[in-house]
Order: structure tokens, then C-alpha cells, then sequence
């Protein structure tokens, strides 16, 4: 079970578009930095079902964004999940 980070926006949409082909019905995907955009109604439509898809809220406030996500999580989220999860691989 990998945990996946993501941190390019909309504007780098083969990032998020590799990141997705790479990933097993069992893994997550974690939004940070400038992928929290992502969220925005326009793109939501992309991503992974909720339950497989998180977003760090830190990011979200620092870019002004209302974003109505269950699965938002704190930097001590961003551990747990880390740690819960078999690796870690970071798409940026």
C-alpha cells in the first residue's frame, strides 16, 4: 500500500495524470503545496473517490481555498498517513 503526495496544480496536469496510472486500488493520494487546487469544482471530477484521497489543510488555508473534503489532515495527519502506509512516493 503506497501513499502518493502530489504537489503540482492543474497546470502540470501529466503529473497528476502519471500519478493516477501509477497507483493500486489500495493505495492513497495525498494533495499538498500547489496540488491542493486539484479540489477546486472544476478538476474534482480527476481524482480518486474520497476514502483514497486526502488533502493537507495547512495548504488549503495558505492558498485561500474553501474546499469541503472530509479527508483533510494537519502535518501530524500527514505523518500518520505516512507511517500507515508500506512507502511513500512523491510526484512533483
Amino acid at each position: 500500500m503506497i501513499l502518493h503526495t502530489l504537489n503540482q496544480g492543474p497546470a502540470n496536469r501529466a503529473c497528476l495524470e502519471s500519478c493516477l496510472e501509477a497507483m493500486a486500488p489500495e493505495d492513497s493520494l495525498l494533495l499538498i503545496e500547489d496540488g491542493v487546487y486539484w479540489l477546486q469544482p472544476a478538476f474534482a471530477e480527476l481524482l480518486p473517490a474520497q476514502g483514497k484521497l486526502f488533502a493537507l489543510s495547512p495548504d488549503i488555508q495558505a492558498r485561500g481555498l474553501e474546499i469541503a473534503l472530509e479527508q483533510q489532515v494537519d502535518d501530524a495527519g500527514f505523518v500518520a498517513l505516512s507511517v500507515s502506509h508500506d512507502k511513500v512516493v512523491s510526484w512533483f
